[in-house]
């Protein structure tokens, strides 16, 4: 029950009570607003999602149909945002449970069991993998790099929760038959419709491959193995046909430019499971080279490497790292047996302090907002969110409050003696990123709310136009367009020659290419609007100054 309230705990925070966030997540929302609008127009809009004309930047169309039939169904008491946000919250938390689930399977294979005594006296396969599973749960919502993009309503989510389907899947393939060929069926066609074609067939033909090659258990029937690759290879062939007859096959494969930030994003996104996977390799080092027999270090590196290489050949690289995320978290869980005393002392010490700090760090800064003092805080706020007025919410200090109560217990119960829970070096990182991630959700949601939503911006320019019939539009990004749709109602238009329209609203940055789009002699510049969170964001505003056409 701790474990279910603590999921909890983490889950809910990030979905409930904020706006959409630039800049994928309001694109996403976006499509979705979009695609249940002109459904009732055109039903072939669900083949292909459009925004002003423009397609995707993911090819992705499942986690778009999940969000507008949230809103479709939703009440109509239910904001649309967080009806939306429905499905993703319940995605995360399937994640979280094929996660577990995959662990504990994994770990009651033969080659993951640990030597049984001379005497007795071990603890039971089923105990030992409960164990494990809980520790590869918490190393997972330990990693730093899970919290918000987990909490986005963007296809990235639903490809996590896809992909965590399929590792559930073939870890338990030996023990059961009929869920994990559900499950790996539903996890291959739901990453295909997810934006990750080429993904899926990796992981579905690189895991048929790996159960043929796998040495048989003394009590496994032959047939329920030759069956079950058979029917995975067959569901990976069905999902490989469904992107290609959808289109959905497009390689976008990029060299980072930049090594130095991309080794930085390994190390920060996956702590603190990458330090404890590495253990687990060098400590099973000499199995490595009899993968057959051990499936639990052959499947998550697997994935893990599938993963990691499409970090690498990829734009998007922290989206396609969060893949592997299940994979880096199950083998993190098998150092834990393992550990040495001062490996574990060094992750709680460093634990201790860096989410110790970071606590401590959002409630000054609160208290700042709230009260002024301290000065330098308070100021850099009023800096940096220009216009910010903050809010006192009793429902959501007490939320706080009770968390960080919850983590100096925590910290109490880890410096205590608990020799039996071997999970226990996974507890603070785990906690600790709970914590900071309700305290964000919960003191410093107002602010973030202000400076990472559009809503500021689009309410300047609503402001100075009033409600007009329509906006004509240059140069705007997938989110800009969504939350000008969202938050102001407008309807917008491209920019054309022929000015039909009394506004006309503009990107900066697209300023250069405007007198190709537009005639300019039929408009006059009336203001520059800021985002006030951003220097880097403005929208040029123009009126029209000839009268309409016939």
């Amino acid at each position: 029950m701790a474990l279910l309230l603590f999921c909890l705990a983490y889950v809910l925070p990030g979905y409930v009570g904020r706006e959409p966030w630039k800049n994928a997540d309001m694109t996403a929302f976006g499509y979705m607003v979009e695609l249940l609008r002109s459904s009732t127009q055109d039903a072939g809009v669900w083949l292909n999602p459009k925004l002003m004309g423009l397609s995707p930047e993911v090819d992705a169309l499942l986690p778009y149909w999940l969000g507008a039939w949230a809103m479709q169904i939703a009440p109509a008491w239910i904001a649309p945002d967080f009806a939306a946000r429905l499905p993703f919250g319940l995605m995360l938390a399937l994640t979280l449970v094929a996660t577990w689930y995959g662990v504990y399977h994994l770990a009651r294979s033969p080659g993951a069991l640990p030597v049984a005594f001379a005497f007795g006296g071990e603890a039971r396969p089923a105990d030992y993998a409960r164990a494990l599973a809980d520790g590869g749960l918490l190393a997972l919502i330990g990693c730093l790099g899970l919290a918000q993009l987990s909490h986005e309503t963007t296809p990235a989510l639903a490809q996590l929760c896809f992909t965590s389907l399929i590792f559930y899947a073939v870890a338990a393939m030996r023990f059961r038959s009929a869920l994990p060929l559900v499950s790996a069926g539903a996890g291959l066609v739901g990453l295909t419709l997810s934006g990750g074609a080429a993904i899926a067939l990796l992981f579905g033909a690189g895991s048929a491959l790996l159960c043929g090659l796998e040495r048989p258990a003394s009590d496994e029937r032959p047939a329920h193995r030759t069956l079950w690759t058979a029917g995975l290879l067959l569901v990976t062939g069905l999902a490989a046909v469904l992107a290609w007859w959808l289109g959905l096959w497009r390689w976008r494969i990029a060299v980072p430019a930049d090594w130095s930030s991309l080794g930085r994003l390994l190390l920060w996104f996956t702590w603190p499971v990458w330090p404890l996977a590495l253990w687990t390799l060098w400590r099973w080092r000499r199995q490595l080279g009899q993968l057959r027999s051990h499936r639990h270090l052959a499947l998550p590196l697997w994935f893990a490497a599938v993963a990691i290489g499409t970090t690498l050949a990829t734009p998007s690289s922290d989206r396609s790292l969060l893949l592997a995320l299940p994979a880096l978290a199950t083998l993190a869980a098998f150092a834990l047996p393992t550990l040495e005393r001062s490996v574990a002392a060094l992750i709680d010490w460093f634990t201790l302090l860096f989410f110790t700090g970071c606590a401590f760090t959002i409630w000054v800064v609160w208290l700042a907002m709230q009260t002024g003092v301290p000065k330098q805080p308070a100021a850099n706020v009023a800096r940096l969110a220009p216009g910010f007025e903050p809010s006192f919410s009793p429902f959501a200090f007490g939320i706080a409050l009770a968390a960080t109560l919850a983590w100096v217990w925590l910290v109490k119960w880890r410096a205590g003696r608990h020799r039996a829970a071997i999970w226990k070096s996974l507890v603070l990182p785990a906690g600790g990123a709970a914590l900071c991630w309700l305290l964000l959700m919960t003191l410093w949601l107002p602010l973030l709310d202000f400076a990472r939503s559009y809503a500021p911006l689009v309410q300047s320019v609503a402001a100075m136009t009033g409600r007009p019939a329509c906006l004509q539009a240059h140069g705007l990004s997938r989110g800009q367009i969504a939350a000008f749709q969202f938050h102001g109602k407008f309807i917008l238009h491209p920019a054309t020659h022929e000015a039909h329209c009394p506004w006309l609203i503009v990107d900066a940055d697209a300023t250069a290419t405007l007198p190709q789009a537009v005639d300019l002699r039929q408009w006059e510049r009336q203001a520059t609007v800021r985002r006030p969170s951003d220097d880097n964001e403005d929208i040029m505003l123009f009126r029209r100054v000839t009268p309409p056409g016939p």
